[in-house]
């Protein structure tokens, strides 16, 4: 689906095609062409509508391309990415947005489920001002949507690790799991925010042309929240390999606490297992006082003691 919006004479009207006359700057139009979808058709809008080159148009019908900035005669190449979490189904994706940034349009592409290009689209036609200040002030006004909608998933996943960290005492074998899917989320956020502060940051010291040090000090604000949600993705991921080790280390000292429970009672049994062994031997044994009757409790009893002088030692050394 193309959503073809110009503004001209200070009135904003939605079209169904491009007119080549508005690519020129000194037509006095502003366009913005928001392509939603990766077929053939939209390869050739942009290669013959836009003459844009071959290789930035191969990029964007490409379903996943890392975030980056190519500047081309006459406009730039952008790549940058939109969050798509649902903490509550644990699927975790970004979505790559494709900007094409000339002197007097924005050509946007992706593929359909942009949240930010949608809430601007909706508004578009209704506010004179989306496209009054110029196509680099669009372009800002998505990225800086795309950036605001990590926000919300930052905090459902530090819910999550907040909730591991409470579950790592209980030492669940369970929780490695949860963990280790974490970790991914989080490597992959990590893998499109390093890039994508980066290509920010280009924007905001003003490299290009068309940036002006207006929108450069707009930039330099997205800029420091990438950098903020860098910085988090960052310590999140060194939050979550704590709890890995502390549910470990819960996991651990419950078998050593269990290995000493046996190894104590092993070690009392021992002694009482020589002890009736001995005893039970059908050969003539040192009887005890008291007749052939008081054999068994003088045996019994002796055990018993002995019994309770071991857990008495063990006490005494700090085993138990």
């Amino acid at each position: 689906m193309i959503s073809v919006f110009v503004q001209r004479s200070g009135e904003t009207q939605q079209t169904d095609r491009v007119d080549p006359t508005w690519l020129d700057p000194k037509s006095g139009a502003t366009l913005w062409v928001d392509i939603a979808g990766l077929d053939d058709a939209v390869g050739t809008v942009l290669a013959d509508v836009f003459r844009f080159h071959p290789i930035a148009v191969e990029d964007a019908l490409s379903v996943t391309q890392f975030p980056k900035i190519e500047p081309y005669p006459g406009y730039l190449y952008v790549v940058l990415h939109g969050i798509d979490f649902k903490a509550s189904m644990h699927q975790f994706a970004t979505r790559d947005v494709d900007f094409f940034l000339g002197p007097n349009y924005l050509v946007t592409v992706h593929d359909g489920d942009s949240r930010s290009i949608a809430r601007l689209r909706d508004v578009c036609g209704q506010h004179v001002r989306v496209l009054e200040e110029g196509p680099v002030a669009l372009m800002h006004r998505i990225v800086d949507q795309m950036v605001d909608n990590y926000r919300p998933t930052m905090e459902a996943l530090e819910d999550q690790i907040d909730r591991l960290e409470e579950e790592a005492f209980y030492g669940r074998s369970s929780l490695v799991r949860q963990v280790l899917r974490l970790k991914r989320d989080l490597a992959q956020m990590r893998r499109i925010l390093i890039p994508q502060r980066d290509a920010v940051g280009r924007l905001a010291r003003r490299e290009f042309p068309a940036i002006t040090d207006e929108m450069s000090y707009r930039f330099r604000d997205v800029y420091d929240h990438v950098v903020r949600l860098t910085e988090e993705a960052t310590l999140f991921q060194d939050r979550v390999t704590g709890v890995l080790e502390v549910n470990l280390a819960t996991v651990s000292n419950r078998l050593n606490q269990i290995m000493k429970v046996l190894t104590v009672l092993s070690t009392i049994f021992m002694p009482l297992t020589l002890i009736v062994g001995a005893w039970g031997m059908n050969v003539p044994l040192p009887a005890f006082p008291g007749g052939e009757g008081a054999q068994f409790w003088w045996v019994t009893g002796f055990m018993l003691a002995l019994t309770g002088g071991m857990l008495g030692f063990f006490r005494w050394m700090g085993w138990i």
